[in-house]
């Protein structure tokens, strides 16, 4: 049976990013707390109703928006109901992604007294002036600190977001972030670079970013650091030190099932393989979403399209994947990915050693090639 995680959005924020496409929304009153955990709790059991049969959850990931601007209080009350509504395994990571803007040691310390083991901070840079530029509302000193709250509050597990490619950024500003970032001891870097998305301030009013070879040349330089201190490249933008894999996030990549609770959340559940494999979504509206005047949308993922959706996610990761997991995943054989497949091999986009398949470093840069090869 595939993993089960469990992913909660929190729509509120201090303030809206320009560079920032996720369902988030700036505070203008104080957040309803309370109605909001218990949307959650409703929306979690109606989920649970949509799987085949009873599953513990093994990872919980909890994102948004400024999911630390809630209070320990409302947190505990909707663990409580997470745990009396559908169980936890014993060794459930439980990840809270926090603004260093929002760090108060006291907090953190309930937070980790709750439950949870694992912090995401999101720092994008240690540069006061490019913090500015992002639109962030916490300091580079506050950046710092944040590191030594979540240690002092015993988050012995923590996640730095970095971002590179920023507007005026130097290749010594990307690797001067990445020395400071090591510098705070993390177990987990997130590395990525900054991209103008649509229906954001930076598509609409585009920046002027570094040149696109600086760029690349600068991620080589910085990735090799990131190495020469123990994190290793797992997957496209996730390094990490030995067993300090993101759990929740390899189990997205692998594939694997998860339920997707809050506003604007999604969701995968696989109940019968291979034609009866779901991806559910929920109201961006957080006012509606409070309402709850709507039914979630489950939508059937083709069989035809399950090739690429297994290896848009399996293909990020640099181990790759074998056709024994593809076969468990998606519940075919591996004769419908053999035409791709050979195809890469052919190009030099994968390599094969027996069944299992990863990416070469060419078709690890060409990513999106390799998978044109297994568009249905």
């Amino acid at each position: 049976m595939l993993p089960l995680g469990l992913y909660i959005h929190f729509p509120w924020c201090i303030r809206k990013c320009p560079y920032c496409d996720f369902n988030s929304h700036a505070v203008k009153q104080p957040i309803p707390e309370q109605l909001y955990v218990d949307a959650l709790l409703a929306d979690l059991q109606a989920d649970l109703n949509l799987l085949a049969m009873p599953r513990e959850i093994a990872s919980i990931f909890m994102g948004g928006g400024t999911p630390s601007l809630f209070s320990p209080d409302a947190l505990n009350r909707l663990f409580a109901g997470i745990r009396q509504l559908a169980g936890l395994t014993a060794d459930c990571e439980i990840t809270l992604e926090a603004n260093p803007g929002t760090f108060e040691s006291a907090k953190f310390a309930e937070f980790r007294a709750l439950g949870i083991n694992r912090l995401s901070v999101g720092i994008q840079t240690f540069s006061d002036h490019h913090l500015q530029v992002l639109g962030r509302v916490h300091s580079s000193a506050e950046a710092m600190a944040a590191s030594e709250i979540a240690i002092q509050a015993g988050f012995d597990n923590f996640n730095l977001d970095l971002m590179f490619g920023l507007p005026e950024q130097s290749p010594d500003q990307m690797l001067a972030d990445v020395q400071t970032a090591i510098n705070l001891a993390p177990t987990h870097i997130s590395f990525y670079q900054l991209t103008l998305e649509p229906n954001t301030y930076f598509h609409k009013f585009p920046p002027q970013l570094p040149d696109g070879d600086e760029i690349f040349a600068a991620q080589k330089r910085c990735q090799s650091l990131l190495a020469d201190h123990g994190f290793q490249q797992y997957e496209v933008s996730a390094y990490a030190q030995v067993g300090r894999q993101s759990r929740h996030n390899k189990n997205y990549w692998q594939f694997g099932d998860y339920l997707g609770i809050g506003a604007g959340a999604h969701g995968k559940i696989s109940r019968r393989l291979p034609d009866d494999i779901v991806r559910t979504v929920k109201p961006r509206s957080p006012e509606q979403y409070l309402r709850r005047d709507w039914t979630a949308i489950a939508e059937p993922i083709a069989v035809g399209q399950l090739p690429l959706e297994f290896l848009m996610n399996q293909l990020r990761l640099k181990a790759g994947f074998d056709l024994a997991h593809f076969r468990a995943a998606t519940g075919l054989t591996a004769v419908s990915l053999q035409p791709g497949l050979s195809l890469c091999l052919q190009q030099g986009l994968l390599s094969r050693q027996e069944n299992h398949y990863a990416c070469t470093e060419r078709g690890w840069d060409l990513l999106d090639l390799v998978l044109e090869k297994f568009i249905d």
